[in-house]
């Protein structure tokens, strides 16, 4: 049993089942034992590799994006860029390595990170050295101006909260003590927040909503609205939730999430028509990752880059490129939805 196990099987023992939302939250963020609160998770090292580790390239892109996004509103002469949950800053390192040459740009740019963990604080700011970086717990501590801001593999990180329909009721899913950890269900309940999905569910379906992301999406449309700018939110999910996507990952491989709670990262698939709904601004088409950053011309840029490579280091190239954009790998499963202010340009590589 790992440490946090001790801790959930006094917690259910006071207090009964907890939710799937509380489980996740604790495995996670635990100040003691918490999984992102206690190491850094990204890279070979890690758990799992996110996208700006396989290659400087997507990030880069991604940079250019915001940059042109700039633009297309008038260069205003102060905005926030703006990451949430940036891992080890490399993502964000990239985006203003690749906006350098984007005249007044990084002159106008205030630079915010969101980020709860201070083990990742401590390696982002080693990342970030040289550059006037804050830091914030909550969006809410945003400035009130422009805001660009990107999120990659954020919201999946978030508590979700899952519910199995039951005629006309939800029965949620919870997590109890038996000799360890087990799901079961809590009794029928009608929820106001589930009534649309009565439409397009049957007996035994499950749902998933997570409760965090809907007023984090409506704060960062609220100010992209009022003030300008643009984000890009880049997951793995779809428009619309169904089924049980709660998965767990530790040494790269598929754990099952109540095996070493506090040792293995929790993620769920993310709802992407929840975020557009929430947020009071105009949204993009559901755009695949691998459409979006050929559009923005990753291939150029591989062979550019491949150009001065040979031997391990190209094959390695090579292989990240493909990982980027390839259907079988990040290509389809990772999608991107861009926010920005009604009457205004989508952002490159987008649709509206």
């Amino acid at each position: 049993m790992s440490p946090l196990s001790d801790h959930l099987r006094d917690l259910i023992a006071s207090q009964g089942p907890i939710p799937v939302s509380d489980y996740m939250a604790l495995c996670l963020m635990h100040p003691e034992h918490g999984y992102y609160a206690t190491r850094d998770p990204f890279g070979a090292s890690g758990d799992f590799i996110t996208a700006p580790e396989i290659s400087q390239m997507f990030g880069e892109l991604i940079g250019l994006s915001l940059a042109q996004a700039w633009m297309d509103q008038g260069v205003p002469n102060r905005f926030t860029l703006a990451e949430l949950g940036p891992g080890r800053g490399t993502l964000m390192a990239d985006i203003l390595r690749a906006t350098r040459s984007v005249p007044g740009f990084q002159a106008a740019a205030q630079i915010h990170l969101i980020e709860a963990s201070p083990t990742l604080k401590s390696i982002q700011a080693e990342t970030l050295e040289g550059y006037c970086t804050t830091w914030s717990d909550r969006i809410t501590a945003l400035p009130d101006q422009p805001l660009y801001l990107v999120a990659n593999e954020f919201f999946d990180a978030l508590p979700i909260r899952q519910f199995v329909r039951s005629g006309l009721g939800w029965c949620e899913r919870q997590i109890g003590w038996n000799e360890g950890l087990t799901f079961g269900l809590a009794p029928e309940t009608r929820y106001d927040s589930l009534t649309h999905r009565l439409d397009d569910t049957k007996d035994g379906d499950l749902v998933e909503q997570c409760p965090a992301s809907v007023p984090i999406a409506t704060q960062i449309g609220q100010q992209i609205s009022s003030q300008g700018g643009t984000a890009l939110i880049i997951d793995y999910g779809d428009w619309h939730s169904l089924g049980d996507t709660l998965q767990a990952l530790e040494n790269h491989a598929p754990v099952n999430p109540l095996q070493n709670p506090g040792n293995a990262d929790l993620t769920a698939h993310v709802d992407f028509e929840a975020l557009a709904m929430a947020a009071p601004c105009a949204h993009t088409k559901l755009t695949p990752q691998g459409v979006f950053l050929e559009r923005l011309g990753i291939t150029q840029r591989a062979q550019s880059l491949a150009q001065n490579l040979s031997g391990k280091p190209l094959e390695t190239h090579i292989a990240a490129h493909r990982r980027l954009t390839h259907p079988a790998e990040m290509g389809t499963l990772f999608k991107v939805l861009g926010l920005y202010p009604h009457g205004t340009t989508p952002p490159p590589g987008l649709d509206p």
